[in-house]
């Protein structure tokens, strides 16, 4: 066994100090595609409680090759130091010194998609969590933080536009057909902060004027020819920057603000001080290639990335333990941001419906752990549904016990204290400590208790003395390494209905407290009497997804259907409509025959069809069935066949028993969606309910299948076409073969839009291994570009019919897949492994055929610490 499978962990009980700070760092880059040179030059400190004797020790490796040292101008000779697979060790250092390093790195050899690398011939990085130590020989990690200057020297037509962070001080032309370009970043930030972006680039300019009157230079930077797409990003990054004045007194701190988009990034989006790097499928955008769900993605991930200019640049973590601090903040913040520009119910059922099927999974499966770790072996396996996304939802509970005023006054007492540091999520809650007077003691469990509390609400209804009193106990499965779970601390949102559907006035202890309240929870077993109340109610529960936690509450079907009939919150009515779908897929599982209780939900759902006083985008969003993974969540094993089973009658039964309002309500919205297409709420709300109908109308009406194929044919916008090509990859036609071949003829020069021709293929119905075999084939698939292997392999491998197949073919394809990845990418590879979380719940038979693959993985030589961590957790061996 090689030592690459023992990897060791780091734990945070082990943080300590750095021994040395960097309070300055100049930077030289020559750049070229296969010997880049660079040049840094360090001004360090001895950290105070540090040892006089403390060896310097800098990370870096991994191909990186080292030229000279200098130390305060005299070259080291190698006896002087030492250089490890990892480190460059310098024995005898004063206590302030400087450090010149000079290291030689080939870029277009990189397919990593961290350090500097190159994409479509521009050179750019990726330093997040430890791509630094690619570049060069420095303290990488996030608590050392230094004011930068760098300086780029390249060919001037070949790279006419060199960028990194800060504000431009210099630039010129030098001998040999060269130019550089001197940038200056005023603020301290850690290395994994810094950026550089080299190429043949087009630009779109703009400016926003701060509240104080500054005037911002924005630039967004792109291939040349994209340039008409950039200006939905230009529009989203100023309503953020106006946002973020109005909401937390927050202003821009820069002279510019430039975003560059970039064909291979393995990631999202990076907030780079000033220089925010972009996955181009987040900054391009138009009706003709981009869909509407494409728009809102680059609307929140714009003003997420500028969100962090505060929230993670100007205060940062001071660990990589503590990345929610960062992350969790500010996914909560670009939640706010596009619940303020959409509609907040809608937005809010999107998070839910992640955290649920996402994250719950996470938090159930074998790689399970608390928003802060407490330790890992690969950090980049901590950028998880759990670390943002109910790292956002912990902060969101904050807010909602304290409310948005005293929130806000915390964030802004956040800064006072915390600016220019890199801090802990301790730091974090102190803050808000400060500015509520709430103690925040046991509320840190979140931070450090893995698993999805569970939240058991009985109701009991006492007529003669007009009193419902409910009785909430909360409790939380073990998780890996954590056995026994002490109670959290959480808000409960809740109302009563009465039985003609008002909202019953809430009297707790003679106080009135309206007709939504928010209960705090924070032991194991609690009672709330309610008074005044003649009726028996039908509770409301958990309003507004009001934490992360699993509601138990045995609510009757016709309790259900009056919730999803009068309900004034709109979160809790779609949840009422998801577990009316459940019961009736559990009644339909077996084949067994359709039950009366099947035939209310299929009124009550009509009914909810054609109100058209409702959002269109809540109506489509009640519509869409709930994939298999969230169907099959309580099974063990898991049978994802029977679940498949009465997924597809319901589908086939909602549609026959509401045929007639579905085609009432189709026609209605059509004249809405004449003339120039739009982004606005409304009328994107109306496009996803006339496609989502018109995916029920397809199954059972030859007319709605010949039209989608049209509506395939004659688009007008991406939106409706790629929402006809979804319906029709899932059935086996010659219009379904003849609109492939068509989108393939008209979109082959457009590498996002053929993006979503190899993802709707992956996720169908239809898909099979030798379908994925096929696709990788195509010209048009590139193995080392990091999209393309996510919207093949990953799509693939999340859907269950074809990857769970008995044969395990689809596991063997995977694990193939993951193995040759990670030889290049170790990130994408890693990613990969996350589809295998399902091993321990299912059948025998899948079971072993899975047991064989991974085996096969963490087996195999040269694997990366990523997939071994993960894949191990996996198969239970730590």
């Amino acid at each position: 066994m090689t030592q690459i499978l023992q990897p060791q962990p780091i734990f945070l009980k082990d943080y300590q100090s750095p021994d040395y700070l960097i309070p300055r760092v100049n930077l030289e880059f020559n750049l070229d595609s296969e010997q880049t040179i660079v040049r840094s030059n360090l001004s360090l400190k001895r950290n105070q409680n540090t040892p006089e004797n403390a060896p310097l020790v800098l990370n870096g490796g991994d191909k990186l090759l080292l030229v000279e040292v200098k130390l305060n101008g005299l070259k080291l000779e190698p006896n002087n130091y030492k250089i490890t697979e990892s480190n460059l060790i310098i024995p005898d250092v004063p206590q302030a010194f400087t450090l010149e390093i000079t290291t030689k790195i080939n870029p277009a050899a990189n397919q990593s998609g961290s350090g500097l690398y190159q994409s479509n011939g521009n050179f750019c990085t990726q330093m997040e969590p430890e791509g630094f130590r690619r570049v060069t020989f420095f303290l990488d990690r996030p608590d050392v933080m230094s004011i930068y200057t760098t300086k780029i020297i390249g060919d001037k037509n070949t790279l006419p536009i060199l960028l990194s962070n800060g504000n431009l001080s210099a630039e010129g032309d030098l001998e040999g057909g060269l130019h550089y370009a001197t940038w200056q970043d005023p603020f301290p930030k850690p290395c994994y902060l810094f950026a550089l972006v080299a190429g043949n680039l087009g630009v779109v300019r703009d400016s926003f004027v701060t509240k104080s009157g500054r005037e911002i230079a924005i630039a967004i930077y792109v291939d040349p020819g994209n340039e008409t797409r950039c200006q939905h990003a230009i529009n989203s990054l100023k309503k953020a920057m106006k946002w973020d004045e109005d909401v937390f007194n927050l202003e821009y701190d820069l002279d510019q603000f430039m975003i560059v988009a970039v064909n291979d990034f393995n990631a999202g989006a990076m907030e780079n001080k000033g220089l925010n790097i972009f996955n181009a499928s987040l900054v391009l955008a138009d009706p003709q290639t981009a869909t509407d769900d494409n728009f809102l993605r680059i609307e929140s991930v714009v003003a997420h990335e500028f969100f962090h200019n505060w929230t993670g640049n100007r205060v940062t973590c001071r660990d990589w333990f503590q990345l929610t601090l960062k992350e969790g903040l500010t996914v909560f913040r670009d939640q706010l941001f596009s619940a303020d520009l959409n509609s907040p119910a809608v937005q809010r059922i999107h998070e839910a419906k992640f955290i649920k099927i996402v994250q719950f999974a996470e938090d159930s499966g074998p790689n399970s752990h608390p928003i802060r770790p407490q330790s890992y072996i690969e950090i980049n396996n901590f950028y998880t549904s759990t670390v943002y996304d109910k790292g956002s939802e912990v902060i969101r509970m904050i807010q909602t016990l304290i409310g948005p005023k005293l929130f806000a006054a915390g964030i802004a007492k956040y800064f006072e204290l915390y600016d220019g540091q890199a801090v802990t999520t301790e730091d974090f809650l102190n803050a808000m400590h400060l500015a509520s007077g709430l103690d925040f003691t046991q509320f840190q469990r979140w931070y450090d208790q893995a698993g999805t509390p569970i939240c058991a609400v009985e109701l009991v209804f006492d007529q003669e003395q007009a009193t419902c009193e409910l009785i909430v106990e909360q409790s939380c499965p073990p998780t890996p390494g954590q056995e026994e779970k002490l109670p959290f601390y959480f808000p409960l949102s809740i109302g009563l209905l009465a039985p003609d559907g008002s909202e019953i006035p809430l009297v707790l202890s003679n106080q009135s407290l309206g007709t939504t309240t928010n209960l705090v929870i924070k032991e194991q077993k609690q009672r709330f009497l309610w008074t005044e109340v003649k009726e028996k109610p039908v509770p409301s529960l958990l309003r507004n997804f009001s934490a992360p936690v699993k509601l138990q509450y045995d609510y009757t079907l016709e309790e259900l259907l009056h919730l999803l009939s009068y309900d004034t919150d709109l979160v809790t009515r779609y949840e009422a409509a998801q577990r009316l779908t459940h019961q009736a897929i559990s009644s339909l599982e077996n084949d067994s025959e359709v039950a009366v209780d099947v035939e209310k939900i299929v009124t009550a759902f009509a009914g909810l069809i054609g109100d058209s006083s409702l959002d269109a985008a809540f109506r489509a969003e009640v519509l869409t069935m709930p994939p298999l993974s969230a169907i099959v969540e309580s099974m063990n094993p898991i049978d994802y066949e029977r679940a498949d089973r009465g997924r597809e009658a319901l589908i086939t039964i909602l549609a026959k028993g509401t045929y007639e309002t579905l085609v009432k309500t189709f026609g209605e919205l059509l004249p809405s969606l004449e003339g120039a297409y739009s982004i606005q709420p409304e009328v994107m709300g109306k496009r996803a309910l006339k496609n989502t109908i018109l995916g029920y109308l397809t199954r059972i009406d030859q007319d709605f299948f010949d039209l989608t194929f049209s509506q395939l044919v004659k688009a007008t916008n991406m939106t409706d076409e790629y929402a006809a090509l979804r319906i029709l990859v899932n059935y086996e036609s010659e219009k379904t073969q003849e609109g492939l071949r068509l989108w393939q003829e008209k979109w082959h020069d457009e590498p996002l839009v053929m993006n979503k021709w190899f993802q709707a293929q992956a996720s169908s119905r239809l898909a099979s291994v030798s379908m994925v075999t096929v696709l990788a084939n195509n010209p048009y698939f590139d193995k080392y570009n990091p999209n393309k292997l996510r919207v093949l392999y990953r799509s693939f491998a999340s859907n269950p019919l074809a990857f769970h197949k008995v044969n395990g073919e689809g596991y063997q394809l995977i694990a193939n897949k993951m193995i040759e990845i990670d030889s290049y990418n170790s990130n994408i590879a890693a990613n990969l492994a996350t589809c295998f979380y399902q091993y321990q719940k299912l059948d025998s038979v899948r079971k072993e055929l899975m047991r064989n693959n991974l085996t096969r993985i963490v087996n195999s030589e040269g694997i990366s610490p990523g997939v071994y961590e993960i894949i191990s957790k996996t198969l239970g061996d730590k």
